[in-house]
């Protein structure tokens, strides 16, 4: 069973207990930064057993008809077809997804804003969208000077030639469906034009990582800077806090960076007004209570390791695909090495490797491409699979898992042959595929179709919600169909990233 470190109950009453507390310090309107994921943060349900991935959702739910939702999309994302990584959706794709979700969750999201907009074709086709949707679209070019050029930024020529969003809650929740979609700028535009309108707004920012209240060197800290390795993002004390305060607290470079710079800008739009609020660190600027959350410290830094791990194998196969360089992949090493941890202390590793070794033993004088999977059950279980002429090695780990959970014989098959050989003729013969092997997509399909006469069948499929959260290892580069179905299983899922040949798997003897 799942050890559990974080209470998701109690750091939400902190959590929204900060926010009100910051949001009376200002003339009752705050622009909140929301850092990381908004709408599924798995990353920190990851690092934090406990924590649920829609956390934000919920806290937004708790501040009710006090907080509005704002998007932010830098308009070279739109334009470049970035893709964000746990939905395997473009950035444009993914906020009308995430604009969906929360309205199913009766959170109303009432503008977009295209940020740094130069022009780009597919963010006009955006904006067209958004409107046709009902949503209110702005736009904000890029701006000459930023953010060194204080005094022209804090002008007409600077934040004055930004279009001013129109918002009528007392919290702003400025979010994004990626980093470097330009909320903080959008924050800061809005209160110069707030203030110039006699409206004392202020600004903050919401980030869960790193945690300040934790040791720099804490497993949780070393997650985030394993997670932000393509950013060259590092951890460090927030050297103004400690100056103020003489306290340690967490930050991270780009905050410490940018702080005197904000800093100026805050002060600038703020002018002689005291009684708005002017940060003193970055660490004062974050309303982050995701510290108060941990309940078992030796749960969450064991997850922690565990996704420092993880981030690497998933490194090693950017790199693999030319998305990554080498750079981060020994940057992700290092903080293994700095945690004392190794590839193998991924508990599905060796045996992928081993089901993989079985295959090719099985398989010895034959072409072809021999994988291996092995998938951890919340039992603590290793269920493994291997590639065949019938099955990818994913499709027939996940099979052995869900026959494994409802206790059905092995010798008892879930699909009949003559639905897997019935669908290899379909790819072969009629869609000309060259792979014959049916990838995990195909399989909950076939699946699905088995369990209507099939009582072992209906068994299996009942039990594959169980394997939401279960962790993967592959030894080879999943097929698109072979990641698909493990999102959609909610498997978290790591490769040694070794290449498949065109076919991805063993032809049939």
């Amino acid at each position: 069973m799942k050890k559990i470190g974080f209470d998701n109950k109690k750091y939400l009453k902190e959590q929204s207990r900060a926010i009100l507390e910051r949001v009376k310090k200002f003339d009752h309107k705050l622009y909140l930064e929301f850092g990381g994921k908004l709408c599924f943060d798995y990353h920190a349900a990851r690092v934090l057993p406990g924590y649920d991935p829609r956390a934000k959702m919920r806290l937004l739910k708790m501040l009710g008809d006090k907080v509005e939702i704002m998007f932010c999309v830098y308009s070279k994302d739109i334009e470049m077809g970035r893709l964000r990584g746990d939905f395997g959706m473009t950035y444009d794709i993914a906020t009308l997804y995430m604009i969906d979700e929360l309205k199913d969750w009766g959170i109303d999201v009432t503008s977009v804003v295209l940020t740094r907009f130069k022009g780009e074709p597919q963010s006009i086709r955006f904006k067209k969208r958004l409107e046709r949707k009902g949503i209110t679209t702005y736009i904000h070019s890029e701006m000459g000077g930023y953010p060194s050029d204080v005094d022209k930024i804090v002008s007409e020529e600077g934040y004055g030639k930004n279009q001013y969003i129109k918002t009528k809650k007392p919290i702003v929740v400025v979010t994004a469906p990626g980093p470097g979609s330009g909320k903080m700028a959008t924050c800061l535009s809005q209160m110069y034009h707030n203030h110039k309108r006699g409206i004392k707004s202020g600004f903050a920012k919401f980030e869960t990582f790193p945690i300040w209240s934790l040791p720099l060197k804490h497993p949780v800290n070393v997650a985030y800077e394993s997670a932000t390795c393509d950013l060259r993002d590092f951890n460090l004390v927030d050297p103004f806090h400690l100056e103020t305060y003489k306290e340690k607290a967490v930050s991270y470079n780009r905050d410490a960076e940018a702080f005197p710079i904000l800093k100026k800008i805050l002060e600038k739009i703020v002018g002689q007004d005291r009684r708005t609020l002017v940060y003193n660190s970055p660490t004062d600027m974050g309303v982050n209570s995701a510290g108060f959350g941990i309940v078992d410290d030796k749960v969450v830094k064991q997850a922690a390791k565990q996704e420092v791990i993880s981030r690497y194998f998933r490194y090693q196969r950017e790199f693999m695909l030319g998305l990554q360089n080498k750079d981060t992949i020994e940057r992700a090493r290092t903080l293994m090495e700095e945690l004392g941890l190794k590839e193998e202390d991924r508990v599905t590793v060796i045996p992928a490797r081993k089901a993989a070794a079985q295959a090719k033993k099985k398989g010895k004088g034959h072409k072809g491409i021999f994988c291996g999977a092995a998938i951890e059950l919340k039992n603590g279980k290793i269920i493994t699979g291997k590639n065949s002429p019938l099955l990818h090695a994913g499709s027939a780990a996940v099979l052995n898992a869900i026959k494994k959970l409802a206790r059905i014989p092995d010798k008892i098959d879930l699909l009949p042959k003559v639905i897997i050989n019935n669908i290899r003729t379909l790819k072969k013969d009629t869609l000309g595929m060259k792979s014959e092997s049916l990838d995990l997509e195909e399989i909950l399909v076939a699946l699905s179709i088995s369990a209507t006469t099939n009582p072992a069948a209906e068994a299996g499929m009942k039990k594959l919600e169980e394997l939401n959260g279960c962790q993967m290892h592959m030894t080879h580069i999943p097929s698109d169909g072979d990641e698909g179905g493990l999102r959609k299983l909610g498997i978290n899922m790591t490769t040694d990233a070794i290449p498949t040949a065109p076919e991805y798997f063993l032809r049939e003897i």
